[in-house]
């Protein structure tokens, strides 16, 4: 009977320890989540795997609107914004500023929102007066098309959809006098 109180007693610390260890990996799993959400990508960071002077793929998409969009070829600038990025909402006054600036018309200006359950986000409203609006899942056909590496990222296109300059921070993008044109 003492052998089998033992047993009990040294299962039941056993039980104890995991149940510690347990509680300890799930303090570090929320911890490391909470510094995941808030990771932004460094600036010195590739935004794609795209050249300078190198076109996306072809790709056709579906704007909220129901509208058809091709491109590149077309688009002078394309933006890809993510509902779970923090820093996403921040871009999008510099983002706005920078198609007001450069007067380009909204056919032009094509925003990709990489949302997997579809629901709108809070910025989505003041990017549709500028830009004709995708949704998307991650890897989706445009996002693929892009290679984009992390959100937001801004491309700029000349007048053959080919890329000019592709940033995280729109705010640094040269005015489109000086981009090049084919």
């Amino acid at each position: 009977m003492a052998i089998l109180t033992a047993a009990v007693v040294v299962v039941g610390l056993l039980c104890l320890a995991d149940l510690l260890l347990t509680f300890g990996v799930i303090r570090r799993l929320r911890e490391h989540t909470e510094q995941l959400a808030g990771y932004q990508a460094p600036h010195d960071a590739p935004v794609t795997d795209l050249a300078d002077g190198e076109a996306p793929v072809p790709f056709t998409a579906e704007t909220l609107t129901g509208e058809q969009v091709t491109g590149p070829a077309g688009l002078r600038m394309v933006a890809f914004f993510s509902a779970t990025c923090s820093a996403c909402p921040e871009r999008v006054p510099p983002f706005l500023d920078y198609v007001r600036a450069n007067q380009l018309d909204r056919d032009s200006v094509l925003a990709v929102m990489i949302n997997s359950n579809g629901e709108p986000v809070s910025y989505q409203e003041d990017v549709a007066q500028v830009a004709r609006i995708a949704m998307e899942s991650p890897d989706g056909e445009i996002d693929t098309a892009f290679k984009v590496r992390g959100y937001p990222t801004f491309f700029v296109l000349d007048g053959a959809g080919s890329v000019s300059e592709a940033t995280h921070e729109p705010a640094t993008l040269a005015p489109l006098a000086a981009v090049r044109q084919p």
